[in-house]
């Protein structure tokens, strides 16, 4: 219920030094073992990685809600979709 905490990540994820697409799929495999709605920080580093892992995100089906220049490196805040139930 607390608008506050729109932004406040769940989980953090240093992939500073990771290369593509390592750094995609250990973003991908941590969102899926947190639970439906929930926030995860990842930093990436400039250049490829945050041209291409938040796209990438996007794609897969996750809601990608703010990328931060933090002076060298990036935050990504990716949020995991509420499941979509099967009724109807």
């Amino acid at each position: 219920m607390s608008v506050s905490s729109t932004y406040t990540p769940d989980a953090q994820l240093d992939l500073r030094g990771t290369p593509c697409p390592i750094n995609f799929v250990r973003t991908k495999l941590s969102l899926e073992k947190m639970a439906p709605g929930n926030l995860l920080e990842v930093w990436l580093d400039p250049g490829e990685p945050i041209e291409q892992v938040p796209d990438s995100l996007t794609m897969a089906g996750f809601q990608v809600e703010q990328i931060t220049d933090c002076s060298g490196y990036f935050s990504l805040l990716v949020r995991r979709p509420n499941a979509v139930s099967g009724r109807g």
